[in-house]
């Protein structure tokens, strides 16, 4: 089955270039050339995953990117001509999963598009993987962690937690959000909880808990996972 993408991006002859592409290489790809018809697609159909272009005749790309993130959890790649750093670290903070600068190579978007994919646990093919970023690895169905090739030894609230951040790289979760997902008897209802068990997995997982590669402290909101 092929997997589904939404393009919304206002260049004509790269959404023509792209579609042929993609498609000869197992992608299923639609296509909106502004941010009303994208909009309205995502709220019709289900995508795998979505290649947003920064520059939008009626809006900006990063505020569609936090418009998506709001309440969606889809996959976002940002293609744009501008390869600011800034427009980078914004775009992943508002929760976009990776950046890829104009002009691009056609076969370095199939290859990211496919990463996130097996960030997300969705293959082409629409089956659950485990979640591997370099040296982390997460199995939800064994509930097993590993570091380094180090097997870690959660408790079940942790592991919990620790999916939905990797399960969602880049996506800023506030305290209240983080305990209404993971809400079970580990978590007293008290949010602040949330951060004793933050610090846990990061001793746990982090090699250096006090600057730690993997759960980000977003202050004055909440945490997220950096891939």
């Amino acid at each position: 089955m092929s997997t589904s993408a939404l393009l919304i991006d206002d260049d004509i002859k790269l959404c023509e270039l792209l579609k042929t592409y993609l498609t000869g290489h197992g992608f299923k790809l639609a296509v909106a050339n502004n941010v009303k018809d994208g909009l309205r697609q995502l709220r019709n159909e289900d995508y795998d995953v979505v290649l947003l272009d920064i520059m939008l005749p009626d809006g900006d790309g990063l505020e569609v990117c936090k418009k998506i993130r709001s309440d969606s959890t889809v996959p976002i790649i940002m293609l744009t001509a501008r390869g600011a750093d800034e427009d980078k670290i914004i775009g992943l903070e508002l929760g976009a999963d990776d950046y890829l600068a104009k002009p691009f190579n056609p076969c370095e978007l199939v290859a990211r598009m496919k990463a996130v994919l097996r960030r997300k646990g969705a293959a082409t093919d629409g089956s659950l993987k485990a979640i591997e970023f370099g040296d982390f690895y997460l199995n939800e169905q064994n509930q097993k962690v590993m570091v380094k090739g180090k097997e870690i030894e959660l408790t079940s609230a942790e592991f919990r937690l620790l999916k939905i951040l990797a399960s969602n790289p880049g996506k800023v979760f506030t305290r209240e959000r983080l305990m209404d997902l993971v809400q079970g008897r580990d978590f007293d209802g008290v949010d602040r909880s949330i951060d004793v068990h933050i610090s846990r997995l990061r001793t746990k997982i982090e090699p250096d808990p006090r600057n730690p590669r993997w759960i980000k402290t977003i202050w004055g909101t909440g945490y997220r996972f950096q891939s």
